[in-house]
């Protein structure tokens, strides 16, 4: 049985989303993450968020800290910052030529309650390892990023070889056919949506989806993999958005 099925599977209910979701959807697709009041009361007129409804949301979200307000412009909050950061890694995750080793993480920290050691579990998972037992996590060690500083100071890193054969122990970690089944979903989904706030509800519930793509290396993958056409896709449509907010994309 797969230990590390997602909380939430993304494509299971599409609701619409609230004012706060539709601002938090914009500003996280904005570089640099800010936009004046004004272009947000026209950005999100399409997505049925009339200007009062707007304010009040702001309102709240500033308070909440996910927001800063200078003046009349809106930006993400350091929190928020990070989730960024993770929705663009997971829109064009950075990889490597995979050649048969694991990472392995097993924690050595002790003495944490409950809540410590579920946040804990969130991050690693954030970090797309896997618990193969209570305490020791692995992945293939095809991703090209360091492990985080926080991360080190409670877990020993090791690289590991299983026994197990590869693709077999993928498939124990990870639910990879859920996966694949709820990413070609949203790509119907997406087809079939024509509406901008139709839109706008399936793609966020896309880059929630690719958050929890393993990014395994193609040979432990089964057939027709769906990871890089949901990509495909949403990146067609972050550019969509893109438009929207006026090309005010200022990444290098």
């Amino acid at each position: 049985m797969c230990v590390n099925v997602p909380a939430e599977p993304a494509a299971a209910d599409l609701r619409p989303l609230s004012a706060r979701s539709v601002v938090l959807s914009l500003l996280l697709g904005a570089h640099p993450p800010e936009l004046p009041v004004k272009d947000l009361v026209r950005l999100v007129e399409p997505f049925g968020v009339g200007g009062s409804t707007l304010r009040a949301a702001l309102s709240r979200m500033v308070a909440a800290g996910d927001l800063r307000r200078t003046d009349a412009v809106y930006r993400l909050s350091d929190r928020l910052l990070d989730r960024q950061r993770r929705q663009d890694d997971a829109a064009d995750p950075r990889t490597r030529a995979w050649h048969g080793d694991w990472e392995m993480l097993v924690i050595t920290a002790t003495g944490r309650g409950p809540a410590e050691r579920a946040a804990l579990r969130a991050r690693l998972a954030a970090l797309r390892l896997a618990e193969l037992r209570e305490g020791v996590w692995l992945r293939p060690a095809n991703l090209d990023r360091p492990l985080p500083a926080d991360v080190r100071r409670v877990a020993l890193a090791y690289t590991a070889r299983p026994e197990e054969p590869p693709r077999g122990l993928a498939a124990r970690l990870w639910p990879l056919a859920d996966w694949a089944s709820g990413a070609r979903l949203l790509l119907t989904r997406a087809d079939d949506a024509a509406r901008p706030a139709d839109r706008l509800t399936v793609y966020a519930a896309a880059v929630r989806h690719l958050l929890a793509d393993p990014v395994l290396p193609p040979a432990l993958l089964p057939p027709d993999w769906p990871g890089d056409a949901l990509r495909t896709a949403y990146a067609g449509y972050r550019r969509e958005l893109a438009a929207a907010l006026g090309a005010r994309d200022e990444r290098p």
